[in-house]
């Protein structure tokens, strides 16, 4: 027998989520998000050329950097959006929206939803999956989220003044900290993936030669537009090796 919305909403032990997940503040809170990132990215670009005559930074480096970004997050932005689409039957387009378009990293936030699920004796998607352990979950993701926030709000002044210190100790140190900083971070992620088959560890090569040929095409070439494309080339032919390794 099927409940209408309303009922259904007052029923935590209804397994019917959408009723729940699509309900329309949720959509209005995903549109605002939305909304704020649209802001800041507008209010960033018009800093950043604000504040390039001031570095000597010339009008056509700045275009540049802003294009090399733009196809530097098409790769990691797609590895998200594939995931989210997966994510969609279990929480709903608002929900992902929110917390996967907020945050970016779908692993934190599914590892969030199952911990939160697991301590309420359910599985995501399985028959335990009712409106209530829905509403635990999402809000153990928000929670999970509003907390990477709050500690970049208040470490980043923090850091920034040891920074500070740093730079006029050391100049030379605190260029290197930044560089070493990426590829630690980018090297232990890589790592990590090695052991968990023979595909991994030959993804992993593969991108890695992908990337280094691109830029070495880029300076033998003189095509900076190839280095500003090098990330986006690696990431999707490494995305169609792994379709074709796993499927042959």
């Amino acid at each position: 027998m099927t409940h209408p919305p309303v009922l259904a909403l007052r029923d935590p032990s209804s397994t019917d989520i959408w009723a729940l997940a699509n309900i329309p503040v949720l959509w209005i809170c995903a549109l605002g998000v939305f909304a704020v990132i649209f802001v800041q990215t507008i209010l960033y670009v018009r800093a950043a050329r604000a504040a390039a005559p001031h570095v000597n930074m010339p009008s056509r480096e700045l275009s540049e950097s802003f294009r090399a970004g733009a196809v530097a997050s098409i790769g990691p932005s797609l590895a998200v959006v594939l995931v989210a689409i997966a994510l969609l039957a279990l929480f709903g387009t608002p929900a992902v929206m929110l917390r996967i378009g907020l945050v970016g990293s779908a692993q934190a936030e599914t590892a969030s939803a199952q911990l939160a699920a697991t301590t309420m004796g359910a599985d995501l998607g399985g028959e335990s999956y009712t409106q209530q352990v829905f509403a635990v979950a999402f809000i153990t993701m928000s929670l999970s989220g509003g907390m990477w926030m709050l500690s970049t709000l208040l470490l980043t002044p923090i850091l920034k003044k040891g920074g500070k210190s740093l730079s006029k100790k050391n100049p030379a140190v605190m260029a290197l900290i930044p560089t070493a900083a990426l590829i630690a971070a980018f090297s232990s992620l890589a790592i990590a993936e090695l052991p968990k088959s023979n595909i991994h560890a030959m993804l992993i090569f593969i991108s890695a030669g992908l990337m280094g040929l691109c830029l070495l095409l880029a300076k033998l070439l003189k095509a900076s537009w190839l280095r500003e494309w090098a990330l986006g080339f690696s990431i999707l032919i490494s995305l169609t090796a792994a379709y074709f390794l796993h499927t042959a």
